[in-house]
């Protein structure tokens, strides 16, 4: 009988687990896919089982007791081993299949990704794709995503990460304000120009340049730049620019568009903005022994469509 009521507590021990990883009630039930209601039950069907308090809890946090923790940590790699070989054993379909989450930066997703994932879905009807649109660095393998798109330059070794495409600065305006305010012909002109950029600091916000000219290519510039503009988010840099307030620095995917349909124009042609944003786009995954077919087929999927970057 305490063999068979042990057996009837592994899907609580696994749900404790998830919970542990989460750190809401809020966020593991909705990881899990079931009401936050059924996630505390769960919990306090195996505390009373375990006669013993696992979960502490307050209006504003929780944390594991050391009870919790142990059994956490001297199951999870039992759970991890059950994942994967699932995982596997569902692979052997010959249609990928399963949920996969993602996370990506808002503007690059809006602009670019949203559309390769909706023509994924069609060729892979048996996938589902969950996205989560943020500009931070995730957690990937404590806060349960599958796959990151990230513009970064040094993806974390302890990750597995594909290039999808390469990425650049561009230096943009409308023509209506380079033909009130004047057009830059160096990098130092932009002093006297409405500078609309992106917060790194509180300190003086700087952009660096270097021309494309292969004879000058030894010589890098750094402006020290003003406006009266600053945001986290190309889109809100890029909408910014086209109403004519000033000359915007941003990733080319955000201006890509506007770009081609004539509504900005590159500043500053002949001169490279560097240091200011990444220029390789990547998919980066936690590493395991065993990557889903579904993964997989989306990286596959992505780079097929991003190969020829976003050039103008």
């Amino acid at each position: 009988m305490e063999e068979q009521k042990i057996i009837t507590l592994w899907t609580h021990l696994h749900w404790l687990s998830v919970l542990a990883q989460q750190g809401s009630y809020t966020a593991a039930a909705a990881r899990l896919g079931v009401s936050k209601a059924a996630m505390s039950q769960r919990i306090a069907e195996l505390e009373r089982a375990a006669k013993v308090t696992l979960v502490q809890r307050t209006t504003r946090s929780l944390r594991l007791t050391e009870a919790g923790q142990k059994l956490v940590d001297d199951t999870r790699a039992s759970f991890e081993q059950i994942e994967q070989s699932f995982a596997q054993v569902r692979d052997l379909a010959q249609q990928p299949g399963g949920l996969i989450r993602v996370t990506a930066p808002v503007a690059l997703a809006r602009q670019q990704l949203v559309p390769l994932f909706a023509d994924f879905l069609k060729d892979f009807p048996d996938v589902r794709l969950e996205l989560d649109l943020s500009d931070r660095l995730n957690a990937l393998a404590t806060e349960g995503y599958d796959l990151a798109i990230r513009h970064t330059a040094h993806p974390p070794d302890t990750h597995v990460a594909w290039s999808l495409c390469p990425t650049e600065s561009v230096l943009v305006a409308t023509r209506v304000y380079l033909r009130k305010q004047g057009e830059p012909q160096t990098p130092h002109d932009l002093q006297a120009h409405n500078c609309l950029h992106y917060p790194r600091s509180q300190d003086t916000p700087a952009w660096t340049f270097e021309p494309r000219s292969l004879s000058h290519a030894a010589e890098r510039v750094t402006v020290p730049v003003t406006g009266n503009f600053a945001a986290n988010n190309s889109e809100a840099l890029r909408e910014a620019a086209l109403t004519g307030a000033g000359i915007a620095l941003m990733p080319d995917f955000s201006a890509q568009a506007a770009l081609r349909q004539g509504k900005l124009v590159r500043v500053l042609p002949g001169w490279k903005p560097v240091g200011a944003f990444a220029e390789t786009i990547y998919a980066i995954r936690p590493y395991s022994p065993h990557v889903p077919r579904a993964v997989t087929a989306l990286v596959g999927h992505l780079k097929k469509g991003l190969e020829d970057g976003f050039g103008v």
